[in-house]
C-alpha cells in the first residue's frame, strides 16, 4: 500500500457518507422548480404539494439512489478487477453496448402493438447488451493490465455500439421514434415512476451483490493472475461473476435512465486517498459516494435556471469529460 495513503476508519467513512445521503434524499424531495417545504410531508394529504412527493419526487430520488449505487460498485470492480484507474462502465463502452441493447427493444416495439409489447424488453435488452460488452471488453484485453488494451478495448465497443445505435436512428420509422431514442440516450430521471423502480431495483440489487462477492478476489489479483490462483482464487469464476454483476447492475441503470457517464470513474478515485489500494474495500464506500453523487447532481439539475431542464446524462458528461482529461494527464506524467 502506498505510504502517502492515509485512511480512516471504515465506521467514520460510512457513517459520514450516510448522513449525506440522508440529507440529499430528504433535499432531494423539496428540490425542483416548485419546492416543497419540509412540513407538507407531515400535513394532511389533502395539500396537493403531497402528490409531488409522492408521484414524482419519491421515485426519482429512489431511483438516483439506485442508479448510483450500481454505477459507483460497477465502476470500483472494474477499476479493480482491471487494476486500470481508466476502467468505468461508460469509458469501457460498456454503458454503450448496455444503450445499443436497449435502443433495439425500443426500435423494435415501435413496429409492435402495445398489446405485444412487454414492458421488461428494454431492461432485458440492455441487460444483455451490457454482459457481452463485458465479456468482450475482458476477451480483447485478454490477461493484460495495461491502460493501452483496455482503453483500446472500449474505443471498439463504443465504435460498434455507437454504429448500432446510429444505424437504428437512421431507420427509425417516425421523426417521434427518433425524438424518443435521442431524449433516452441523453441520460435523465425526469418523469419516472414507481413501477421504474420496481423494474430496476431488483437487478441492480442482485448486480451488486455479485460484484460485492468479488471483494477477496479483487485484491487477490493486485498479485496478478498466477498470484490470485496460488491464492486459491478461481480467476475464470471471478470474469464470469464479474461480467455479470457490471451486466445486470449497469444494464439495469441504462435501461431506465439512459447513458449516466463517468459516476464509475470518479467515484472510486475520489475515494482511494481514504480507503486505501485495496480495490475489494472500494466497494461497499463507492456504492454509498455514487448514490451521493447521482442525487446531488440530479438536484443540481433540476435547481439549473432554464427553460427545459438540463439531462443529467449531460451533466456528469461535462464533469467528468474535463476530470478524464486531468487523469489522462497525470497518468501520463507519472508514466513519463
Amino acid at each position: 500500500m502506498n505510504a502517502n495513503i492515509k485512511t480512516i476508519p471504515p465506521a467514520l467513512l460510512y457513517g459520514g457518507l450516510l448522513i449525506a445521503l440522508a440529507l440529499l434524499f430528504f433535499a432531494s424531495l423539496s428540490a425542483g422548480k416548485v419546492w416543497v417545504p419540509w412540513d407538507v410531508w407531515f400535513a394532511a394529504g389533502d395539500d396537493p404539494r403531497a402528490s409531488i412527493i409522492i408521484d414524482l419526487r419519491l421515485p426519482r430520488t429512489l431511483l438516483g439512489i439506485a442508479v448510483g449505487v450500481a454505477l459507483g460498485t460497477s465502476g470500483a470492480a472494474l477499476q479493480g478487477y482491471t487494476r486500470n484507474p481508466l476502467a468505468d462502465p461508460a469509458v469501457l463502452g460498456v454503458s454503450s453496448m448496455a444503450a445499443f441493447g436497449a435502443v433495439m427493444t425500443l426500435y423494435v416495439s415501435f413496429y409492435m402493438s402495445s398489446a405485444t409489447a412487454a414492458p421488461w424488453l428494454m431492461p432485458a435488452g440492455a441487460m444483455i447488451g451490457a454482459v457481452v460488452g463485458v465479456g468482450v471488453l475482458l476477451m480483447l484485453s485478454g490477461g493484460a493490465a495495461s491502460i493501452l488494451t483496455f482503453v483500446l478495448a472500449g474505443m471498439i465497443l463504443n465504435m460498434v455500439s455507437s454504429a448500432g445505435v446510429a444505424l437504428a436512428l437512421n431507420l427509425a420509422p417516425t421523426p417521434w421514434a427518433v425524438n424518443e431514442i435521442i431524449n433516452w440516450l441523453l441520460g435523465s430521471l425526469a418523469d419516472r415512476s414507481i413501477g421504474e423502480v420496481r423494474m430496476a431495483v431488483p437487478f441492480i440489487a442482485l448486480g451488486c451483490v455479485l460484484l460485492f462477492t468479488t471483494s477477496r478476489a479483487l485484491d487477490a489479483l493486485t498479485l496478478g493472475d498466477e498470484g490470485a490462483r496460488s491464492l486459491g482464487i478461481d480467476v475464470n469464476r471471478t470474469r464470469l461473476v464479474l461480467a455479470l454483476g457490471v451486466g445486470l447492475a449497469a444494464g439495469a441503470s441504462v435501461a431506465v435512465t439512459g447513458m449516466i457517464g463517468f459516476v464509475g470513474l470518479v467515484t472510486p478515485h475520489l475515494l482511494r486517498p481514504w480507503v486505501g489500494a485495496r480495490p475489494g474495500a472500494l466497494l461497499v464506500p463507492s456504492a454509498l459516494a455514487g448514490a451521493v453523487i447521482v442525487l446531488a447532481a440530479d438536484i443540481v439539475v433540476r435547481l439549473t435556471p432554464s427553460p427545459a431542464e438540463l439531462k443529467l446524462g449531460v451533466a456528469m458528461a461535462a464533469v467528468g469529460g474535463p476530470f478524464f482529461l486531468a487523469l489522462l494527464i497525470k497518468l501520463r506524467r507519472r508514466t513519463a
